[in-house]
């Protein structure tokens, strides 16, 4: 940087690029399919794009979970796992860093994420209860249910507005949580259900301030707080950047602070921890830590495995560090801007601000033809595929399922499709792939006709259902 030729240069072009913090070290080849074939196999598919090989596949942008690329030390660190059924030194070194960067007492290992919501719902929810959160997720509201409870949102209205430009539509409305606590009673309400960067509404963040007055709340009426800690390095990195006297923090402090206001968390390690399996479930609570360490032998595995091998466990304690490296965090959320910004440059309807994780195309928009009832979302995940082997999925009505009592379709608000970045695996030039396939696509939009659904499957559709067009 102290190069006077490179000064030049940049004064010359008027910029300073960035590039990501790391170098290639291996390839994974990769294809593009011919249009006949892609027409075969998402038929195969039923349309679904959770049904497609992935040798099929171009560019994978499905999900962020699992699908990340492990750093030299990870790789390292899986040649010592300690493959001891019981006392892992690995589980101690996972235990060690839940501790270090997020807070937390206590800790049990689990296979990945919908485990510890499992546990968690087991635990706490009794038929009756009531769970307010910042909007669903599909497998933590199902957990919930099936526990004897009932999900209810409080998350701010412009959360559903995919053009709305609040920079914290994660945040929880606390007078929908006071209303909600006066209609059923804080007793018949075990925990507020809180995530970071809410994947449903675009990888939208939580501020500071809002969880400060939620726990402020809570602990006037004693209800504990517990954090979908997920994407919690991303929903740091906004905190960062967008609220006031955060500016000077690193993100490992940015998210211990965070972490400190909540009772406890559960973590799908295979998104910010940068592995391709595990989990864990994080307590302050010695009492629930004692009944959830019980529950894991029955569930997962043994309190110090947890369904994970020893190297899975070794590699996740080297990600939970790599993944609060404020480089690291700035590079993977700048090249998910990236593709937002050359779709928002051809008003190609997104949900904005552009999120950490991914970039959510507004599938209601782009068909506003369509019906909900005909899967704009679904079809536009199907359409991008047969563009160019790109592989998305869908956020909308199929995701929302159905209701447990009327048996009708949800109807979500936001019709989405979502293109999720895998951290360290693409390129800037993937990236423009996918904007200039969106873009084809969406100048074809007015021909596209929709879906209709020919199998459900009783839980969680979305991953296994099947469909056709319609002509």
């Amino acid at each position: 940087m102290n190069n006077p030729e490179f000064r030049t240069m940049g004064q010359q072009f008027g910029r300073r690029s960035w590039a990501e913090p790391w170098k290639i070290k291996m390839v994974e080849p990769i294809k593009m399919t011919t249009l006949p074939e892609r027409r075969k196999a998402v038929v195969d598919a039923g349309y679904n794009t959770f049904l497609l090989r992935s040798e099929d596949v171009y560019i994978d942008l499905l999900t962020d979970s699992g699908t990340s690329a492990m750093s030299d030390r990870q790789w390292a660190g899986m040649l010592l796992g300690d493959e001891a059924y019981a006392g892992s030194r690995n589980f101690y070194h996972l235990e060690e860093a839940v501790r270090k960067y997020y807070g937390y007492r206590h800790m049990v290992p689990t296979h990945q994420g919908r485990g510890a919501e499992h546990l968690l719902s087991r635990a706490l929810i009794k038929p009756g209860h009531y769970i307010p959160g910042n909007m669903y997720f599909t497998t933590t509201r199902l957990h919930q249910e099936l526990a004897g409870g009932t999900f209810v949102d409080v998350i701010i209205d412009e959360a559903h507005d995919p053009a709305n430009l609040h920079p914290f539509k994660g945040n929880i409305d606390l007078d929908k949580l006071k209303s909600l606590i006066k209609r059923v009673g804080a007793a018949n309400i075990p925990y507020v259900s809180l995530a970071g960067t809410v994947n449903m509404a675009g990888g939208q963040p939580v501020s500071m301030a809002n969880l400060q007055a939620l726990r402020e709340l809570c602990n006037r009426y004693k209800i504990p707080i517990y954090l979908d800690a997920t994407r919690m390095v991303e929903n740091a990195f906004f905190i960062q950047e967008r609220e006031k006297g955060y500016a000077g923090k690193s993100i490992a402090v940015i998210l211990k602070e965070f972490c400190s206001y909540t009772d406890g968390a559960w973590m799908s390690a295979k998104k910010d921890h940068l592995v391709n399996i595990g989990g864990w479930l994080a307590v302050n609570d010695s009492e629930l830590f004692d009944i959830l360490r019980n529950m894991v032998v029955i569930y997962e595995g043994l309190h110090t495995y947890g369904g994970m091998a020893g190297r899975d466990m070794e590699a996740l304690a080297i990600g939970i560090t790599e993944s609060v490296a404020d480089d690291h965090v700035r590079s993977r959320v700048e090249q998910v801007r990236y593709l937002g910004s050359l779709l928002i440059n051809w008003n190609i309807p997104i949900v904005q601000p552009v999120g950490g994780h991914a970039v959510f195309l507004d599938a209601r928009s782009i068909y506003s033809h369509l019906s909900q009832d005909k899967f704009p979302a679904q079809t536009l995940a199907a359409e991008l595929y047969l563009d160019s082997g790109i592989r998305g999925m869908e956020r909308g009505i199929v995701s929302a399922g159905r209701d447990p009592e009327s048996g009708g379709h949800r109807y979500p608000a936001l019709e989405l499709t979502r293109l999720a970045i895998p951290r360290r695996v693409y390129t800037q030039a993937h990236m423009d792939v996918v904007a200039e396939s969106v873009k084809a696509v969406y100048d074809n939009r007015e021909k596209t006709k929709g879906l209709k659904m020919v199998y459900e499957p009783k839980y969680l559709r979305f991953f296994q259902a099947r469909f056709e067009l319609i002509t």
